[in-house]
């Protein structure tokens, strides 16, 4: 007779077994539930196969298992970046291998009433502004076209607006937008093909402004982690920066559609503090048990957003960075493996 297996538990510090960070990731709050549950399905993931597509779509299909629905959550992306469609697949959520810089296939996906659209380009376009032209302006705009008449929310990010000052409390949604570099130039390209179609077509919008999204395995506290616990020295200059845990991005990116409209609505999403990049990386060292080395001095300006808005209409995030740097300590302390992008935040330049 086989002897039984002790249930699998999570290591120590971690909040769920190695094998169920996507799932955990991917968990819907009661506020998510609420929001799908008043929301037409098919629900469609454009662009789905980067860092925030599994856990979007997880999130949707755990909300609609929670309501007893079975709209179809349909992940579209060539695939060919961070996820294989077999991640999707194996959790019950549709996939379409499309590149959606190919007009003729994108006038063949299915329509849907709700459309989140997360596809760009970011690193390696400072030698390629063609690609980024096209990727971040062009394309959006055909996209935005062919989903005139569904409830889209679209990626954008805190890099279209400008610098601003570590007192300042951030960046509002009223702040006017200004580039920073081409890449911030095509981010906001990108936000003008939904806004001249929201207004045109009457088509409601939301475009998340999103600054930091933090999980396990990459954004800008694995950056600084993965630097400290090297015994890298730790550059002042981009010396403040907001993050947000990426559970907490993606269900405040859900609630969305709830303020979705025409004209388009800008959201910002990321965390309510302004961190300072040296108390981090010192707070790193004391959980790693090693000297931080810091260089250099803080500039007076950063790229920061003020979420206060998304917080009072979705709430604020329920988790805090304490929490974040304990998690990401534990899981690099353990061997736990990253996807090797950094996140690049300390470019002043806006080249990425």
């Amino acid at each position: 007779m086989p002897v039984a297996q002790p249930p699998s538990l999570p290591p120590p510090g971690l909040p769920c077994p190695s094998a169920d960070l996507d799932d955990f990731l991917g968990r819907p709050t009661a506020r998510v539930v609420e929001v799908v549950g008043r929301t037409p399905g098919p629900f469609l993931i454009l662009g789905a196969g980067g860092k925030i597509g599994l856990h979007l779509a997880l999130m949707l299909r755990q909300a609609l298992v929670q309501l007893g629905r079975k709209d179809r959550v349909i992940a579209v992306s060539r695939f060919s970046t961070l996820r294989d469609q077999e991640d999707f697949t194996t959790r019950d959520i549709e996939t379409i291998a499309c590149d959606l810089g190919d007009a003729a296939a994108l006038a063949k996906l299915p329509d849907a009433p709700t459309v989140f659209f997360l596809a760009g380009v970011k690193f390696g376009t400072a030698a390629s502004l063609g690609l980024l032209r096209e990727t971040n302006g062009e394309m959006p705009r055909r996209v935005a076209a062919r989903y005139a008449t569904s409830r889209i929310i679209a990626y954008s990010s805190g890099c279209v607006y400008p610098f601003v000052t570590a007192t300042s409390g951030g960046a509002t949604e009223r702040t006017p937008m200004e580039a920073v570099g081409d890449y911030a130039a095509s981010c906001i390209a990108r936000e003008r093909a939904f806004q001249e179609i929201s207004s045109a077509r009457g088509t409601p919008v939301a475009l998340i402004r999103l600054n930091y999204s933090v999980e396990f395995r990459y954004g800008l506290l694995v950056d600084l982690a993965q630097k400290v616990q090297a015994g890298a020295p730790i550059d002042l200059t981009t010396g403040y920066v907001n993050v947000i845990w990426q559970s907490d991005a993606v269900a405040h990116s859900i609630q969305a559609l709830d303020i979705a409209a025409s004209p388009a609505v800008p959201v910002n999403v990321t965390g309510p503090e302004t961190l300072q990049v040296r108390d981090v990386a010192q707070q790193f060292g004391v959980a790693f048990g090693v000297p931080v080395t810091l260089t250099g001095s803080e500039a007076e300006t950063a790229w920061l957003n003020n979420a206060a808005y998304s917080h009072r209409i979705f709430g604020r995030p329920g988790t805090s960075v304490d929490q974040m740097i304990a998690w990401i300590t534990e899981w690099l302390r353990g061997g736990g493996e990253t996807w090797g992008k950094p996140t690049g935040f300390e470019k002043r330049d806006g080249r990425f």
